[in-house]
C-alpha cells in the first residue's frame, strides 16, 4: 500500500501544473545560444577549418556513415542556424525542433575531435524539448493559433529538463572525487600558473594555494549546486555563485560558449511564477507579445502520456547510469579514456603525447615512418596521441591509404610516449602491435599498456 501510496503521490506532484512560461524562456534563451555558436562558427573561419579542409575525420563509434556535405557543409551550418532561430521563436516549434536537433547532432557526429561536453548537453535538450510544450507560450505559433496557448503546463515538462541538467552539475562534481584533483590540485596546478598575466589576479595564479583552493571549490559546486538551486531561500545566492564561477571559467579557460549556456539554463531552477511575471511585466512594455493570460493547463491525452513516459523514463534512466559504464573497463579511466566520453567529466585531466607511427609491408618487410602532418591537422593530432579509439581509426586509414599505394598488406605500429597530469611521459601503447589488425570494440584494448600509478576515487 505504502509503494502504491508513494507512487500516486509522485505522479500527482509530477502532474501539477505550473507556468508554462518558464519552458518558454528556457526555449528562447536555448535557441538563441545555439544560434549564436553557428554565427561564431562562421565569423571565425572554423565550418572550413574543421569541418571541410581535414583530409580525415574521427568517427563515433556506430556512426561511420556520418561525412561532411564538402562545400555544402555551409549549408547544413545555416540550416541549423535557421531552425535555432525559429525555435527560439517559437514558429512551428515541433518541426522546427526536430530539425534543430538533427543538424546540431549531426554536426557534432562529423569528427569526434571536436567533442565537448555541452554539445552533448545541447543534443540531449533538444532531443526532450522535441517532446515539451515549449511553443504552447509566448511564441509565432501561439500568434497564428491563438487557440494553443495555454498558461500552466504540467510540472513535469520542466523538472525533465532541470533533472538532467542536475546530472550534468553532480555528474561533474563526482568525478572530481580522486586524488589527483583534491590531493595534487591537478590538472589546475599545470593549467593556472599559465594566466598570470591577468590583470589584478595573475600573480596569484602562480601560487600552489591557489589551484588547491579553485580544485576543491569546483567539487564542492558542482556537487551542491543543484540542490541550492532548488529552495527558495538559498536559490539567489546559488545563482550569483553559477554566474560568478562560469564568468570566471570563461576568463581562466578557452572553453567556448559553455559557461554562457551554464549561466542561462540554469535559470530553469527558478520558480515558474517568476518567469510569468516577468513575461507579463515586459508585456505591458511590448503589447504585441503573444501571452496566455488565463489559468488554462496544456493537457496530454492519456496515450501520449503513456507514450512520453515510455520515452522519458528510460531517456533520463540511461543519463543516471550510462557513465559509471567505465566500471566495466580495467586499468585506470583517464589513462585508457574507455568509458571517459559522455560521463560529463569536464576538464580533468592534462595529457600530452607523441605518436610516431610505422609501416611495413607485409611481402617485403620495406618500412617507411608516417609523417603525422600529412593526414592530420595540429589539433587532430593532439588528440590522436592520447587516446586509444583515435589512435586505432588512424591506423586503420593509415593502413588502407598505404595498401592503395601498392603496399602489401601493410601493417602499422605506433611508438607513442603519454604524460598525464604532469607525471613523467611513458609508453602508451604495445609497439609490436600491429594496429591494423586490432578491430575497435567496447571490450578493453590490450594493447594498452597498463597505467604505472594509481589515481583513487570515482
Amino acid at each position: 500500500m505504502s509503494h502504491r501510496f508513494t507512487y500516486h503521490a509522485l505522479t500527482q506532484t509530477l502532474r501539477k501544473p505550473v507556468y508554462s512560461a518558464s519552458l518558454a524562456t528556457f526555449r528562447i534563451l536555448f535557441g538563441l545560444m545555439i544560434l549564436a555558436s553557428m554565427i561564431r562558427f562562421f565569423t571565425k573561419g572554423w565550418i572550413e577549418e574543421l569541418y571541410i579542409k581535414p583530409i580525415f575525420f574521427f568517427k563515433y563509434y556506430g556512426f561511420e556513415w556520418v561525412h561532411n556535405w564538402g562545400p555544402y557543409t555551409y549549408l547544413l551550418f545555416i540550416i541549423c542556424a535557421v531552425s535555432a532561430l525559429t525555435f527560439a521563436l517559437g514558429y512551428r516549434y515541433r518541426l522546427s525542433a526536430i530539425v534543430l536537433f538533427c543538424s546540431f547532432t549531426y554536426i557534432e557526429l562529423l569528427d569526434k575531435t571536436n567533442y565537448l561536453n555541452h554539445y552533448y548537453f545541447v543534443s540531449l535538450a533538444l532531443f526532450l524539448m522535441i517532446w515539451l510544450p515549449a511553443h504552447c507560450n509566448c511564441s509565432v505559433d501561439c500568434r497564428r493559433n491563438p487557440a494553443l496557448k495555454r498558461r500552466m503546463v504540467p510540472l513535469w515538462t520542466v523538472a525533465s529538463i532541470r533533472l538532467l541538467l542536475g546530472i550534468v552539475y553532480v555528474y561533474a562534481g563526482l568525478a572530481k572525487l580522486n586524488t589527483d584533483w583534491l590531493l595534487e590540485a591537478m590538472p589546475l596546478r599545470l593549467w593556472l600558473p599559465a594566466q598570470n598575466d591577468l590583470p589584478l589576479v595573475g600573480s596569484l595564479l602562480s601560487q600552489t594555494w591557489v589551484a588547491y583552493a579553485f580544485s576543491w571549490f569546483g567539487a564542492v559546486y558542482d556537487l551542491s549546486i543543484p540542490f541550492f538551486l532548488l529552495y527558495r531561500t538559498t536559490r539567489p545566492w546559488a545563482y550569483a555563485t553559477v554566474i560568478i564561477f562560469h564568468m570566471a571559467t570563461s576568463i581562466l579557460f578557452p572553453i567556448g560558449m559553455f559557461p554562457y549556456v551554464m549561466i542561462l539554463v540554469t535559470l530553469i531552477f527558478f520558480p515558474s511564477a517568476t518567469a510569468d511575471a516577468v513575461w507579463m511585466r515586459i508585456q505591458r512594455w511590448i503589447p504585441g507579445i503573444p501571452l496566455a493570460a488565463d489559468q488554462s493547463v496544456y493537457t496530454f491525452k492519456r496515450t501520449h502520456s503513456r507514450l512520453l513516459a515510455g520515452l522519458f523514463i528510460p531517456f533520463l534512466l540511461f543519463q543516471l547510469l550510462f557513465p559509471w559504464r567505465y566500471l566495466l573497463y580495467r586499468d585506470e579511466l583517464f589513462w585508457t579514456e574507455e568509458g571517459f566520453r559522455f560521463s560529463w567529466r569536464v576538464m580533468l585531466m592534462e595529457k600530452l603525447g607523441y605518436a610516431q607511427f610505422i609501416i611495413e609491408d607485409s611481402k617485403t618487410g620495406k618500412r617507411t615512418v608516417v609523417n603525422n602532418d600529412l593526414f592530420l591537422t595540429d589539433n587532430q593530432e593532439k588528440m590522436m596521441s592520447t587516446q586509444p579509439d583515435f589512435i586505432l581509426q588512424y591506423a586503420h586509414m593509415l593502413a588502407q591509404h598505404y595498401k592503395a599505394e601498392g603496399w602489401h598488406e601493410p601493417k602499422v605500429f605506433a611508438t607513442i610516449y603519454v604524460s598525464l597530469n604532469g607525471r613523467r611521459s611513458t609508453l602508451y601503447i604495445d609497439p609490436a602491435a600491429d594496429l591494423s589488425k586490432e578491430k575497435d570494440k567496447f571490450a578493453h584494448k590490450k594493447w594498452i599498456i597498463p597505467f604505472k600509478d594509481k589515481i583513487y576515487g570515482l
